[in-house]
């Protein structure tokens, strides 16, 4: 049985619960992280020494960083149809799983944190107006790429870097601010919730 740690409404633990629903793959999972075990605690910093979740146990084997995560489960419980074995084909999927890592998400900080976290430490209003526009910027991005597949992030069919992108996509709409027309991302936001492990792990009214 895989081992999840992590609590079940941040982000990067979702992406591993919701590859684990595309994947069938069964699993137990414990509440580590804000407002449940410390992740500061000697027992976890043992299995990730970035004190961050997710970590996941497979037998004796012991993983952290969501996205290399996300990677090895669709390895190694047959996920060839989401992660591919094709050198180029899985390239494809990579380079949007680390876009969403390099660039969408570093964008999406500063807005996050003012306005769904409302922390008192980000509400510079420049640092926000800077924050939302690059944030829309990379949108936009998506946006034409979605245009150009006219189905998923990297190409006609359902791939793991939907997983990561499908989440970021769902942040965006959560996060209250004033949202550029971008009609591709629309249709795939609702794609993408035909989908159980989606509105089970990411339209679930969590950002």
């Amino acid at each position: 049985m895989l081992r999840i740690l992590g609590r079940a409404s941040s982000i990067n633990v979702r992406k591993v619960l919701w590859a684990c629903a595309e994947l069938d793959i069964a699993f137990e999972r414990e509440d580590w992280g804000t407002g449940f075990r410390s992740t500061e605690s000697a027992e976890f910093l043992a299995l990730n020494p970035c004190a961050m979740v997710p970590v996941i146990q497979d037998g004796d084997f012991t993983l952290w960083e969501s996205n290399t995560i996300i990677r090895y489960l669709a390895a190694n419980f047959q996920g060839l149809h989401l992660y591919p074995a094709e050198p180029q084909a899985r390239a494809r999927v990579d380079q949007w799983i680390d876009w969403q890592a390099s660039e969408l998400n570093r964008s999406w900080s500063y807005p996050f944190m003012s306005l769904v976290r409302q922390s008192p430490d980000y509400q510079d209003s420049t640092a926000l107006a800077a924050g939302i526009k690059q944030w829309s910027k990379n949108m936009e991005i998506l946006d034409r790429q979605l245009e150009k597949t006219g189905a998923y992030v990297s190409g006609e069919q359902f791939s793991l870097a939907d997983i990561p992108i499908g989440l970021s996509v769902n942040r965006w709409f959560e996060t209250p601010l004033e949202h550029p027309h971008l009609p591709a991302v629309n249709a795939y936001y609702e794609r993408l919730s035909q989908r159980p492990g989606f509105l089970l792990h990411g339209r679930n009214g969590t950002p």
